[in-house]
């Protein structure tokens, strides 16, 4: 078979019973961990209300299916497109280091408005997530990611269309050959600019969400009698060819079913690039160590791999004066000025865009390719921060950075981060019932009942709101 064709085997045939325990484990926190970002981005994203008045100027505003943090309720394409852009706004969602994006904000949207559609089990629509993690990382490592990158595209986006018609068409139940129908529906919508990184525009967010409304639309297409392409990954005019120079299609399904690359996943513990998270942990590491203040700091490198350059190292002058929060999340001197002032990188960090200590200490925090890091990826997303201050030159080098799959966080962790970002708006009360509701999924016989825990019961106070909402 080829490789679109054996990847849909797959995932038709997979069951969550048949599926390493600690495979489910992971992909359950994982789900928490999206849901709380999807909350909080829903009340706090600046580009939010021009999401919600979008999706209703287009009639996706009325229907069944939810959205976390919302007390609304949409069409699936609707929740699909809010819940995936809202994932992905904070920038604070997981990573896949060698495929060089982020799983979740595809695939999780789109297998749960598919499986509120289908009246699906929790059990199906976390298979159908596990499925979609597999094939949106795999998909990635066969252009290979760095190769896509070069061209302008953003991965995350363009993959992750596979990966939401791989998880909504599992949760659908489709069978081998109505799997590979939708992944070839979703070739025709593969998209995704790194554009964006141009002026901090919205884009990303938008690419994303509307990549987990093009999985769901091309699954229920299939499951309505359409016809997809044949080979939409490796076909002629497929996917690798299209999008990259030198794909390597061998790699998508090598060790298909023994190594999960979900279990290659990370959680991020800071809302920014994740190349930045091995610097901010040097940065906090030493800042403790030394009792560092920033009047005293003189010079500050972040050694990065190349691919981290190019997205928070470069241009020097742009990532030296970020103006707005996309322009923070993608500029190293900023994470690691808010890491150095403050000992901390959290969401409420972006409020310090103007701040008179973080803005002295940016023109010090220079960005450089760092051999020694670039070795260690794509293996590890490492970083190293070499301070000079007092006389003295203090050095840090960071492997694995924090919530990376081999320094992954806690559930204790987890939980930490999900109620940081969920208890604003939905209470701590209900915010820790859909914490523990989401942690056992797989026992809800209609995914529905877990989505009903997620809307608020009072409007938050400083939420996001609509003329007339």
């Amino acid at each position: 078979m080829g490789i679109t064709a054996t990847l849909s085997d797959f995932t038709a045939g997979l069951r969550l019973d048949a599926v390493p325990p600690e495979v489910a484990t992971r992909a359950r926190f994982l789900l928490l961990d999206l849901i709380g970002n999807i909350v909080r981005a829903r009340h706090d994203a600046e580009s939010t209300d021009s999401f919600l008045r979008t999706v209703r100027a287009l009639g996706f505003g009325t229907g069944n299916s939810g959205v976390f943090g919302d007390a609304a309720r949409y069409s699936p394409a609707g929740a699909a497109l809010l819940n995936g852009a809202l994932g992905h706004s904070l920038d604070f969602d997981d990573t896949h280091a060698a495929g060089s994006l982020h799983p979740g904000a595809p695939v999780i949207p789109a297998a749960l408005a598919a499986g509120e559609m289908a009246g699906a089990s929790g059990a199906d629509v976390l298979a159908g997530i596990i499925a979609g993690y597999e094939v949106v990382c795999r998909t990635a490592l066969a252009l290979p990611a760095k190769a896509h990158y070069d061209r302008g595209f953003h991965p995350t986006a363009t993959c992750g269309a596979f990966g939401a018609a791989a998880a909504a068409a599992r949760v659908f139940g489709l069978d081998a050959a109505g799997v590979a129908g939708a992944l070839g529906t979703a070739l025709s919508q593969a998209a995704g600019s790194l554009e964006f990184l141009v002026n901090g525009a919205w884009t990303k967010r938008f690419q994303v969400g509307w990549a987990a409304t093009n999985g769901l639309v091309a699954a229920t297409l299939v499951r309505e009698g359409f016809k997809g392409a044949a080979e939409a990954l490796e076909g002629p005019h497929g996917f690798l060819r299209a999008y990259a120079p030198d794909p390597q299609p061998e790699r998508a399904v090598q060790d298909l079913g023994r190594v999960y690359e979900l279990m290659a996943t990370a959680v991020k513990p800071y809302p920014s690039c994740r190349y930045g998270h091995a610097g901010i942990d040097a940065a906090i590491a030493l800042r403790a160590a030394h009792g560092l203040k920033p009047a005293e700091i003189e010079a500050v490198t972040l050694g990065l791999p190349r691919a981290g350059m190019m997205l928070i190292g470069q241009p020097a002058e742009k990532k030296a004066d970020p103006r707005n929060v996309v322009d923070g999340q993608f500029s190293g001197p900023f994470v690691i000025s808010c890491a150095l002032a403050t000992g901390a990188m959290g969401w409420d960090s972006y409020k310090l865009l103007e701040d008179p200590t973080v803005r002295a200490l940016l023109p010090k925090v220079r960005c450089d390719f760092d051999p020694e890091i670039e070795a260690e990826f794509p293996a590890n997303m490492s970083g190293k921060v070499t301070i000079r201050a007092r006389g003295q030159t203090f050095i840090r080098k960071v492997v694995v950075p924090k919530g990376e799959p081999a320094n992954f966080l806690t559930e204790a962790e987890l939980r930490g981060k999900f109620h940081a970002l969920a208890d604003t708006v939905l209470g701590a009360e209900r915010a820790a019932r859909l914490a523990d509701g989401v942690l056992a999924i797989e026992r809800a016989a209609d995914v529905a009942s877990v989505m009903r825990l997620a809307a608020p019961l009072v409007a938050p106070l400083g939420a996001a709101r609509l003329a007339g909402e």
